[in-house]
């Protein structure tokens, strides 16, 4: 009885939706759920802290890359692990990313939700000239008369 319950169970479960990946060039801002393939072109670390004394606390790693494809290219936060996938020249799939703001400025990001996978590289070349993190955005209110 109980295999016949855990069969149906599996047979009810929607099939997981093909993943639809979005070019550099169609991010917003406040959008979330993209998928992309890019090339990273550079990599900054921002922020290293750690605790030695404390084995529990981990260390902290923030790291801001320039990443991109043939459509333009966007600056992406890197935190702990990501730091390390995301080497200059090195081709990754962002899975669930999305669109921080940072002093009026578009940051692309993947949170504990998200995933950063390393693929084989990509025959495209990053477009530095369409870099979406230089356009400043303000947020205007629209009062309704």
């Amino acid at each position: 009885m109980a295999t016949a319950a855990k069969q149906q169970a599996q047979e009810a479960k929607p099939a997981k939706r093909k993943p639809v990946f979005t070019k550099v060039d169609q991010l917003r801002p406040g959008t979330g759920g993209h998928t992309l393939v890019v090339k990273v072109v550079n990599a900054t670390t921002v922020l290293q802290k750690g605790r030695a004394a404390s084995a529990h606390l981990r260390q902290t790693r923030i790291a801001e890359c320039l990443v991109g494809d043939e459509t333009a290219s966007i600056v992406f936060t890197a935190r702990n692990e990501q730091v390390d996938l995301l080497t200059p020249g090195a081709t990754v799939i962002l899975r669930n990313a999305k669109i921080d703001m940072f002093k009026g400025c578009m940051r692309l990001a993947v949170d504990k939700w998200g995933r950063v996978e390393v693929t084989e590289p990509a025959d495209f070349v990053v477009n530095e000239s369409n870099n979406l993190s230089l356009i400043e955005y303000e947020l205007v209110n629209v009062s309704e008369e």
